[in-house]
Order: C-alpha cells, then structure tokens, then sequence
C-alpha cells in the first residue's frame, strides 16, 4: 500500500504536464510592506552574531572565545536577576496551590489572590477583557496618579499591552489614513527606535524626521519640530508626533521647559502625541528627573489637559525588573473621542486579550510592596541594586568611549544605551560603499568578525549625514563591559590606522 506520508515526503511535486509547481508565496507576490520593514536590532549583524556563536560552541577558531551581545535592551540574558516579588506573585498566580506554602511571603499571596480573584475561573488561563484585567487596570491608575503628585488618572483610560510595542503600533493603525497629500504623516525622532519605522512602512503611513541635537546631549528642538513639520506639510498631512522619553538609543532625559515646548506645538497644530515612557525608572544623571508627558500637560491648564490626545506607554521589559519575555505593558489614552475609543476597542478585541502573566507582572510593577509589608527590604534592596549598578554602567560606558580617539559620546543620562559618534575614515566610507553597505555596518560587521563584540550599527536608527555611530546596551556585567569597552578601544584604533592615510601599506 501507498505510504500516507507520499506526499509530504515528495519534496518537489511534478505536475501531470512534467513542470514545477510553482510556490503561492514567492518574493515577487510577498506583501510589499512586509519586504520594506526594517528593523535593525535583530537585522543582519545580529544573525550573523548567531552563526559565530554556534561555530565556537563546535569548536571554529575566532580571534576570540565568546560572542558579547550589546545590540538589545534584554537585561536577563545579559545576566540581570529578576526581582524575587515580581516572581513570587507570578508563580502564585501560575500555581495557586502555591497559596498554601509558607515558604511564600503573605504581602506576594495577598496580590495574587487578588488577581486571581479578576481572572475567569480564578485562572491565570482564561482569556482576560480585550483592555486587560479590571483591578489591574485600576491599580495602574492608582500607580500613575501617586506617580504623577495627583494628577487624576481614570482606570477606564488604561488599557493593558502585549509590551509596550504592541500598544504603540495598535494606535499609529488608529491614525493612519487617507491618500497622495493627506496621507497620514507620522513625526519621530532620528535617532529612533526602529519599532516606529518599521510600523510606519507597515502601514503605508508617512515617516517625517525630526533630527534630536547631538551637540546640546541629543535634546529636542522646537525649532526643528517646526522645520519638519512645514516641510512634510508639502507632501502628506502630519497627524501625529512621537517622543521616546528617556530616549532610546539616544538616552537624554528631556527637560520639564522641552516637554512643554512639545505639546503647545502638539495643541497648535492639531497633532496626536504618543509619548514612549518606558524607560521612566531609569534616569541615571542625579541633576535629571523623569517627567511624564501627562503631569506637563496637566500642569499647562485645562485648555491642553482636556484637549491634547495624549497616549503614554510603559512595559515591564525595562526598569529594573527587565522582564522582557513576559510582554507585559499599557498605555493609558486621553481625550479620545467617545466613538474612536469604542473602535480602539474593537480593535483590541480581534486579538482577544495580551498575555495575563504578562499582565500580572505589570501588576507587581505598578504596585509593589509597600514599607510596611514583609517583602518590602528585599525588594527595595534588590531595585536600588539594579538601578545603581546601571548608573554605574552609564558612567563607565561615557567616560570610557569618549578616551578613544575617533569618539565622541554624550553622556548616557537614562535608559540603557550609549548611541557615541563614530569617526570613519574616508578609505574606509569608500570601500564600504563598494561593498554596497553602510559604513556604519561596515564597521560593526568588523567589529563583530574580529572582536565577537555585537553593536547595531546607527544607520538602523536614523542619524544625520555623514555622521557614524553605533548602540551599545550598558546592560553586560561590570566586568564584562570593561572588557567589552577595552576590546572596542582596541579595535577602534587599530581600525583608524588601517584606513589612515595612502601612504600607509594596507594591512
């Protein structure tokens, strides 16, 4: 008898006429949206980081013995511990019998029996409402008013995220529309986060740029918001502008004075803010502190705080808990029309619901234990840890790169990434071009082959002509980074003389 496996073991199936059938999904017939998203944290270099790593695990020869991952904001595979509460409320929503267990703190019990009591069958695996578990959604709230001094916040406003990522693309897909010259035009920084790009090519929408000052610490100009936005005018209908605060991969701290500056001329013209707030736990400068674009908008008076559409995002991922694969997060909407936000819903509800465990740890985040419960030493003890170490990291990573001669960095005043200007020999921008990439790439590609160090290039994020740079996570080890930053040191030098001069035999 025929084998029922025939077919599926036929790798190439003839037809009756003796030709190939030809594949439905070919690069020709692809999406071509799909083809123009680009999204270089995880791009080439990354992919080829991976290759190198699995050819020392079977024994290659590299001129190095481990591949050093700084190309991503992921803290615990760069060795970062997740924080005990944050944890012990998961498991005991994952495992209730856990309930009974002494050896779990009454304060960590308490939170999950409370979430466990918003979940269907009092089981963290049912579906939850599209916007997210009731009484999580109110304590984030809670979280953003105590935040904020006050300022009021409306549980009915939050809406609970797979990350932040998804909250973000969710509402630009709200906002784009129309066709030719009312197009909608979408306003980010350059440096940005490739997240934005790439949705924006998703969606067919308009990117419009606007360029961050390197010189003055990458802060935000006024006078450049306008430049952008009087010249996209000419070609597509600008709706909406967003802000990446503290910035990645730039990482300034925007002043209260900036933030303000953003949503006057966010009222003036009409425009949707989208303010990307996930990093607000991790300002590093002790003269800086994080202001949230809703309290700004508050304090400016009535007139903006019930007009401007505001949409903040937040994620478990950063901070110091760095629970990335959880994708947990929320934004919080203002001043959405009525019908819009029962459309927004709707939206929301094709994909059911973001993960609960994600939501709970979200939980853990917005509330966590207070001085008077049992778990309040540790957890506070295991934070300030996190959060000192990074400051530390911050300093070391600035102070180091810029002793290198051909590098320039700012210093790295929040998140987790120093973006330093690169300077690349002229030689060698020609042969990069001949190699048709950029030089930036060329340079990390470089990096990677001859140190096992794993940088993205800043061609991924966006920068001015003719200026180079590359984003490093400060996230490795202490002792790691150390190394990291003395092997970059090395390179780069060695690098600068290889491209130097003509008359210098190439090596």
């Amino acid at each position: 008898p025929k084998s029922r496996f025939s077919t599926a073991e036929a790798t190439v199936i003839l037809r009756e006429d003796g030709k190939m059938r030809e594949k439905t999904l070919t690069m020709d017939t692809l999406n071509p949206q799909v083809k123009a998203v680009e999204y270089a944290v995880r791009g080439p270099i990354v992919t080829k980081a991976g290759d190198i790593e699995r050819g020392l695990q079977q024994g290659q020869k590299h001129p190095f013995t481990e591949v050093i991952k700084a190309n991503i904001g992921d803290s615990h595979a760069m060795g970062q511990k997740p924080i005990t509460f944050l944890r012990q409320v998961v498991a005991l929503c994952s495992f209730p019998e856990l309930l009974n267990s002494p050896s779990f703190p009454e304060d960590a019990k308490q939170r999950a029996r409370r979430i466990l009591q918003g979940c269907g069958g009092q089981s963290l695996g049912s579906y939850s409402a599209s916007q997210g578990v009731d009484c999580i959604r109110q304590d984030v709230a809670v979280y953003i008013e105590q935040r904020d001094k006050g300022v009021p916040a409306d549980w009915d406003n939050i809406y609970l995220t797979t990350g932040a990522s998804d909250g973000i693309v969710s509402i630009l897909k709200m906002l784009v529309s129309g066709q030719g010259r009312s197009r909608s035009g979408v306003m980010i920084p350059i440096p940005q986060y490739p997240l934005y790009s790439a949705a924006i090519s998703e969606l067919e929408a308009v990117q419009i740029n606007y360029y961050l000052d390197e010189d003055n610490c990458w802060a935000l100009d006024i006078n450049e918001l306008h430049r952008a936005y009087q010249a996209a005018k000419e070609h597509c209908h600008p709706r909406v502008i967003c802000i990446i605060n503290p910035g990645n991969p730039t990482g300034q701290v925007q002043s209260r004075k900036c933030i303000e500056d953003v949503l006057h001329f966010a009222y003036e013209e009409n425009l949707f803010v989208m303010s990307d707030e996930v990093y607000q736990d991790n300002v590093y400068s002790p003269d800086l502190q994080f202001h949230s674009f809703k309290k700004v908008l508050y304090e400016m008076g009535p007139e903006y705080f019930n007009t401007v559409e505001l949409a903040s995002f937040h994620s478990t991922s950063k901070g110091y808990s760095g629970e990335c694969g959880f994708r947990g997060g929320y934004m919080e909407v203002l001043n959405l029309d009525l019908e819009v936000k029962a459309q927004l819903v709707k939206l929301l509800s094709v994909r059911l619901c973001p993960p609960v465990s994600g939501q709970a740890a979200m939980d853990v985040i917005v509330n966590p234990p207070l001085p008077h419960e049992p778990s309040y030493l540790q957890f506070h003890k295991e934070k300030s840890a996190v959060l000192g170490a990074l400051a530390e990291k911050a300093q070391v990573t600035e102070q180091t790169l810029n002793t290198v001669p051909g590098i320039k960095c700012n210093p790295v005043q929040g998140a987790m990434y120093a973006f330093p200007r690169i300077f690349i020999p002229p030689r060698a921008v020609e042969e990069a071009k001949s190699l048709g990439m950029s030089p930036d790439m060329m340079y990390c590609l470089r990096l990677l082959e001859e140190t096992g160090i794993c940088l993205v290039p800043g061609s991924g994020f966006g920068q001015r002509e003719g200026t180079y740079h590359f984003r490093m996570t400060i996230l490795p080890t202490t002792e790691k980074l150390k190394v990291l930053l003395e092997k970059l040191r090395d390179f780069h030098i060695k690098f600068l003389k290889e491209y130097a001069s003509l008359e210098e035999p190439k090596r």
